[in-house]
This record gives structure tokens, C-alpha cells and sequence, in this order.
């Protein structure tokens, strides 16, 4: 099997190790490897004011490939075909805080696991619900086919309404026409925390609903 061809970058939760996500270096050296990320995940992987593709995966993508002794070309790629691609032979891996699971076990390789991120509610600082279950009659907003519309399924009552970005559910909230968000940490914090126009509007509640057990991932 080509491992450079059947490798998806993934966060999970062991500390970064560049040579345990490394692809064969026979293999990689001297060639340019494709990698797909769809940068609308700050502060994991965004388009920076210059157009350029930023953020840690693509930081620790460029790590690995300067300790493996290959270039590097980021292709921006919308999350819900993102591993329509990788099947499809359009990239040879994926960077894009994926989540392992089981499924996509089955079809792909995984690196080494290199950080641990859970899934967090973002809500209106006027809501007074603390988790997903205070929401039930309300709709949720989450990425589509991520690891946070799958949490907002599992619970009775509560509408999930997908978006093909994350930014697109914070614009909605903000608007009022949903009542939370489910996402990344580091993302939700970037949204309810940082930005300008959301950390007067937004607040953070309860814990991460996802926590990983050793061996597992909880990110996209």
C-alpha cells in the first residue's frame, strides 16, 4: 500500500510526534504530496487576510514534510467531499482536524495521533441552557458530517441544521435564528471568545461532551 496516497492527518490525543506522522520517507522524498484541508476551521486551518492557507495542521503538516524531506501543496477543499477526493485519487492526504472513527477506519490510513480536541455548545449569552438536552425544542447548528452534528442527533428533541461551514452557523445564531453551536473547542473559542463581533453575543457552556478515551479522537 502507498502510505504517502492513503494518509489522512488526523488530531487525537497523544502529544505531537513528527517521525510517528510520517509517511515512508523512501516513498515521499523528492516528490510534492497534495494535501486537502478545508480551511474554515480557525484556528486548525483558515484562509488568512493574504489568501493563504494558515493554521497548526498546516504548521504540522509542514513540519512533517521538512523532517521527511518533501514539498507540500494545500488544496482548500469543502468538508462534505473531502474524502470523496482522497478515494477519488484528486490529494493524497487529508489535514483537516478529522476525527478517527471505526468507519473510516475501514477505508483509510491514519497517522499517529497527535492532539486531543473535544466538542463544545456555543449559545447566546441570553440562553440560559447549560448542555444539548436544555435545547430540546430548539434547533442546533453544526457543520455537515462532522463529529458535532452527529452529537446533536443523538439527542431527542433537538433540531440539528447543517452548514457546509462553521462560520455560516455563528452567522445564523447571531441573526437568531438558531440557538447554539456545536464545534472544536479551539474553534468555538475563536468564535465566542475572540472575534469582534461575536464575544459580546456568545458565551461558552458546560464541558466537553465528547472526551476522548486512549486510542480514540474527538475533533471532525
Amino acid at each position: 500500500m502507498n502510505l504517502v496516497r492513503r494518509t489522512l492527518m488526523v488530531l487525537t490525543l497523544a502529544a505531537v510526534c513528527l517521525t510517528a506522522a510520517v509517511p515512508r520517507q523512501a516513498e515521499a522524498a523528492g516528490r510534492t504530496v497534495t494535501v486537502a484541508t478545508d480551511a474554515t476551521w480557525p484556528p486548525m486551518e483558515m484562509v488568512d487576510a493574504n489568501k493563504k492557507i494558515v493554521g497548526f495542521d498546516i504548521d504540522f503538516m509542514n513540519a512533517i514534510a521538512k523532517e521527511a524531506g518533501f514539498a507540500v501543496q494545500f488544496k482548500n477543499t469543502a468538508w462534505d467531499g473531502i474524502f470523496a477526493g482522497l478515494g477519488a485519487g484528486r490529494y493524497d492526504a487529508i489535514i483537516s482536524s478529522v476525527t478517527i472513527t471505526e468507519e473510516r477506519k475501514k477505508q483509510y490510513d491514519f497517522s499517529d495521533p497527535y492532539i486531543n480536541i473535544g466538542q463544545i455548545l456555543v449559545v447566546p449569552k441570553t440562553e440560559k441552557a447549560t448542555n444539548l438536552s436544555g435545547l430540546k425544542g430548539k434547533k442546533v447548528g453544526a457543520q455537515i458530517g462532522t463529529t458535532g452534528a452527529f452529537e446533536i442527533k443523538k439527542v431527542q428533541g433537538v433540531e440539528l441544521k447543517n452548514y457546509d461551514e462553521i462560520g455560516l452557523a455563528f452567522e445564523d445564531m447571531a441573526a437568531g435564528r438558531i440557538v447554539g453551536v456545536v464545534c472544536d473547542e479551539p474553534t468555538a473559542a475563536h468564535y465566542a471568545l475572540q472575534k469582534a463581533e461575536y464575544k459580546n453575543k456568545f458565551k461558552i457552556v458546560g464541558k466537553s461532551f465528547t472526551c476522548s478515551a486512549p486510542g480514540t479522537l474527538d475533533t471532525r
